[in-house]
């Protein structure tokens, strides 16, 4: 199975006075995409509009050269796609294998026995096998975000939208989530949404920054840590000409913008990048 295509052109969209998006542009054939940005930067509105959830009100949206905001095209779009909400809820007294197994025949897996198998297998992707026939109600969190995760890997979709999948996982099950993102890469088109500058330098081919709404940044992890090189340095205290800086265990400050002449440089961080574009929209 090859990666979808995935082409975003000068999308935007406000709600009310407040514009959320604005001339985003991006383009993917395979690989892990992860948009990163602050609360409030637009996010969870761009994948919405590349799941079709919602329409965008500017801009076009191509998944295989499909428009996704037409009806018949939209249609067959979403036969291509996995999505995962940033918070994914069910029925409280259902039972992981049934909101699983429902959204599979919503899905167009109408042989019993094969749809079966497929539920079974995407409930031990997401590492909650053994709790299928438990209720929602009885699941932790973080537990609740894996099955939203196992319904977006329902038929392998070629493009996969995951809306902060990393959240209320423990240190363990992100490093599977890692390892699956890995692999899924190989066969699908992954967009991932996160505020966890770790994720993104762990698993990206490519980092989208948003902020203000605006594609602020796009390009490897690699890359984005480059944009701080000459601007990250060690400091006794919080010197007022710093973008950003924070006290480190030692008592020393990391400190981010311009640095005074005679400064002890850093090697920047992927985070080191993306703070300094951050402070500077």
């Amino acid at each position: 199975m090859t990666p979808a295509a995935l082409r975003i052109a000068e999308v935007g969209h406000s709600y009310g006075s407040r514009m959320a998006l604005e001339s985003v542009s991006l383009t993917a054939v395979g690989g892990v995409v992860t948009v990163l940005g602050p609360n409030g930067a637009g996010k969870s509105t761009l994948l919405r509009s590349i799941a079709t959830v919602q329409r965008p009100q500017m801009g076009t949206i191509h998944v295989d050269g499909l428009d996704v905001t037409a009806d018949p095209e939209r249609t067959e779009a979403r036969r291509r796609l996995g999505y995962m909400p940033q918070e994914p809820r069910f029925a409280p007294r259902a039972t992981v294998f049934d909101v699983v197994d429902y959204l599979a025949i919503c899905k167009e897996h109408h042989d019993r026995r094969a749809r079966h198998r497929e539920v079974r297998r995407v409930l031990d992707l997401a590492q909650l096998g053994d709790r299928a026939t438990e209720r929602i109600k009885a699941l932790s969190g973080g537990m609740v975000r894996r099955l939203g995760l196992a319904q977006a890997l329902l038929g392998a979709p070629r493009l996969l939208v995951l809306d902060e999948p990393a959240a209320g996982l423990d240190p363990d099950q992100r490093l599977r989530l890692r390892d699956m993102l890995s692999h899924l890469a190989t066969s699908a088109t992954v967009v991932v949404s996160t505020h966890l500058t770790d994720e993104a330098a762990a698993v990206s081919t490519q980092v989208v920054v948003i902020a203000g709404g605006q594609t602020r940044f796009t390009g490897t992890p690699a890359s984005l840590a480059a944009h701080a090189e000459g601007r990250v340095w060690r400091s006794e205290g919080a010197p007022p000409q710093a973008l950003r800086s924070w006290r480190e265990p030692d008592g020393t400050y990391r400190c981010i913008g311009e640095p005074p002449h005679g400064a002890e440089l850093l090697a920047p961080t992927i985070e080191d990048g993306y703070l300094l574009l951050v402070a500077q929209h």
